[in-house]
């Protein structure tokens, strides 16, 4: 079982930053891939980022792509999404997620980002 632990929302302004962190636990298995993914309020969920854990290759949905970076520590288990030049249109609940082989497995308690105009 791995648990997953998302920090770092919160509340910013238009054009403002923040740095998402999620720590994983330690496990017997090493991800094949983490993500992170948001869901807006009466939106489908969307895979923002994902990033290979042993590569280092990453993706981006097109709405973030130049704003958000996602990256990993492997010694500690912790992945990272920093996003820069927020707009309200990015206010969701962002959740991590750990991919194991073909699917996304385990998943965290989401944090909350507010991004106000």
């Amino acid at each position: 079982q791995v648990q997953l632990v998302e920090s770092g929302g919160g509340l910013v302004q238009t054009g403002g930053s923040l740095r998402l962190t999620c720590a994983a636990s330690r496990s017997t298995v090493s991800p094949y891939i983490m993500g992170w993914f948001r869901q807006a309020p009466g939106k489908e969920r969307e895979a923002v980022a994902s990033i290979t854990w042993r590569g280092g290759f990453t993706h981006y949905v097109d709405s973030v792509k130049d704003r958000f970076v996602i990256s990993r520590d492997k010694v500690n288990n912790i992945t990272y999404l920093q996003m820069d030049s927020l707009t309200p249109a990015d206010t969701a609940v962002y959740y991590c997620a750990f991919r194991p082989a073909r699917t996304f497995d385990y998943w965290g308690q989401g944090t909350q980002v507010t991004v106000s105009s």
